[in-house]
């Protein structure tokens, strides 16, 4: 886009005064003068702080910028102040401030209750604890927003959400194969558990998933930052999200969302069908157990966790390994709502409701709080 014809007034501001053209001056310099004039606006334009030029003037300009400016991000509000809005952002609020406190729960339980400290609560305490500062990594920037009106975010902000929610995303994926394990483990070899599931192999999954997940943050956003971003500052997104930083970049990308595909089959593809195989050989043995009982319990247990399997995985191979042109932003919008805020929600909800062992726990706490306050 050309913007050198707007600057020709007979009085021209910059970001570091004014400079003043007259018409005649305009239409008869010629040679070395002309060019000096020219050449020392031109400079006056590129080391102008961006920051301090108008809105008009940035989404005028097409000149790339990138991680050496100072610019803010303007990430796009979720909602409007229409009433059906503000009835979504008050659910929202609701589903968040459940999320965080469902999830502090379950961490509290397993850590005060001895009868859940086996692998399996082990675990399931590690994916509330994830939960936790997931869904705290983009919720409360937007909840401010709306409320404040603080929707930008600087570029060292944005890489910084960027990161931790991609880490805490591709860890908790990565965890809740090794959940799968076992509970493949807990069912098919039930005399073994106890030793292939110990203390030690227990830490092991938990450090490979935080490994996982920093390694896939850490490219991601690294690659990403790396862009060269123009046109307009505005983030058509609720936070920093790869493929909404993506379509700012006006550099070539194809190559790197070809890299983002592969990231995307390692950290969602892979696990699923390791999910999906531990799952068949548990319904194999389920299936050809003799106790109803036993039966039963396993059937429970799993299905809680397919449960929080779906709905996880389902809208992240939505938005990460479907392409860009088979979704727009406001469905990237609506389906990253299920894996920010309801999915943490709903995994302390699923595994307490559907889990004697939980439920038992929170009725002894809740009697010793009753106790201690008629004590």
């Amino acid at each position: 886009m050309d913007v050198w014809p707007q600057l020709s007034q007979p009085s021209m501001w910059t970001p570091q005064g004014s400079v003043s053209v007259s018409e005649p001056q305009a239409g008869t310099l010629k040679g070395q003068g002309r060019r000096r004039k020219v050449k020392r606006l031109s400079l006056l334009m590129e080391t102008a702080h961006w920051d301090n030029v108008s809105e008009p003037w940035q989404e005028a300009g097409s000149r790339p910028w990138n991680h050496s400016s100072t610019v803010s991000f303007i990430l796009t509000s979720l909602f409007n102040e229409s009433p059906m809005d503000l009835f979504l952002f008050s659910m929202v609020v609701i589903i968040y401030t459940l999320a965080m406190a469902g999830n502090t729960a379950m961490v509290f339980l397993i850590w005060a209750d001895t009868q859940l400290h086996t692998p399996m609560y082990f675990l399931l305490g590690q994916l509330s604890f994830l939960d936790i500062f997931f869904t705290s990594v983009t919720v409360p920037k937007m909840i401010a927003g709306f409320l404040f009106g603080w929707t930008s975010i600087s570029f060292v902000g944005c890489g910084a959400q960027m990161f931790f929610f991609m880490f805490l995303g591709a860890a908790e994926c990565l965890l809740l194969a090794l959940m799968a394990y076992d509970r493949y483990v807990a069912i098919c070899n039930p005399l073994r558990y106890l030793s292939l599931m110990n203390h030690q192999t227990c830490l092991l999954m938990v450090a490979t998933s935080w490994l996982g997940g920093s390694i896939n943050a850490s490219i991601q956003t690294a690659l990403t930052l790396q862009f060269p971003y123009c046109d307009s500052r505005r983030i058509a997104h609720f936070f920093c999200e790869v493929p909404s930083l993506l379509r700012l970049a006006c550099a070539d990308t194809a190559a790197y969302e070809r890299l983002l595909f592969v990231t995307g089959v390692v950290v969602l593809l892979v696990p699923i069908v390791f999910i999906t195989t531990s799952y068949a050989l548990i319904l194999a043995a389920v299936l050809g157990m003799h106790s109803v009982e036993g039966r039963q319990k396993a059937l429970a247990t799993c299905s809680s966790h397919l449960t929080v399997v779906n709905l996880f995985y389902g809208p992240l191979v939505y938005t990460y390994m479907l392409p860009a042109s088979y979704h727009s932003p406001g469905q990237d919008d609506v389906v990253s709502i299920f894996y920010t805020v309801l999915t943490p929600m709903l995994n302390p909800v699923i595994y307490s409701l559907r889990n004697k062992e939980v439920t038992g726990a929170m009725k002894k706490v809740i009697g010793k709080c009753g106790v201690g306050r008629t004590a």
